[in-house]
């Protein structure tokens, strides 16, 4: 049978962290610049390395685009050092862990593969994500980052591919591969990717919203975790 990728958005799909994402943001460039730092736009689904380059930006550094990856080393230093707050402020999203659970232990078929496909920097993924219990489901080292080199979300799709065929030996092509997300922009990625696209409407997106995005699938919540099977198999409803 063949393998199957799912790969997993982090923030508002699988976990809400009470924005110590933007705390570490300030933390790293009041550490780096000796100043606030001047807010972005909408993080929601963006690359970590999109909205570092918007940031020093707007903050006029020079060549801002040259200083992102410093940035980042900086932010990933720092990132450990929030665990305790994240134990205190991060929540899993009703259904998570079991839908995570069902497609470890092959409920609807053998073959998953599952990782994530988010925005954040690995340093920082973790750190959310590490309370929860949720990182045993996963590979985090086929895992797509923020921090990868692409600031275009659909482009981490084939990181994410080249690192579980690596690993697993399949190229996880066309909808062999299926992202789960709350934002048109993971709808997008999967899409340019030819991959299969489910939308959560958990996140500042309506379903209406995730579905005219062109997502193959539109669900709630995770909360019925046979639903998020069957969405993410492309099967019937139960």
């Amino acid at each position: 049978m063949r393998r199957l990728l799912v790969l997993w958005d982090l923030d508002y799909t699988l976990l809400d962290a009470d924005g110590i994402g933007r705390e570490l943001y300030e933390m790293a460039f009041r550490e780096m610049f000796g100043r606030e730092m001047p807010q972005p736009g909408s993080m929601a689904g963006r690359t970590d390395r999109a909205i570092a380059t918007e940031v020093l930006t707007l903050a006029g550094v020079p060549r801002p685009g040259r200083r992102v990856d410093e940035f980042h080393a900086l932010m990933a230093a720092r990132a450990p050092g929030l665990a305790e707050l994240a134990t205190e402020r991060v929540r899993a999203l009703p259904g998570a862990a079991q839908a995570l659970a069902a497609l470890r232990d092959g409920q609807a078929g053998p073959g998953v593969v599952q990782s994530l496909l988010t925005g954040n920097i690995r340093a920082l993924a973790e750190v959310k994500i590490g309370p929860l219990g949720l990182a045993g489901h996963l590979d985090l080292d086929i895992g797509a980052y923020g921090d990868d080199v692409h600031e275009v979300r659909a482009e981490l799709v084939a990181v994410a591919r080249r690192k579980a065929a690596l690993v697993y030996g399949d190229g996880f092509g066309g909808q062999a591969t299926v992202l789960v997300g709350d934002t048109p922009l993971d709808i997008g990625a999967a899409l340019a990717a030819g991959a299969r696209a489910v939308g959560i409407a958990t996140g500042q997106f309506s379903a209406a919203e995730l579905a005219a995005s062109g997502a193959h699938a539109v669900l709630r919540d995770l909360a019925d975790t046979g639903q998020v099977l069957a969405a993410i198999f492309s099967e019937p409803a139960p």
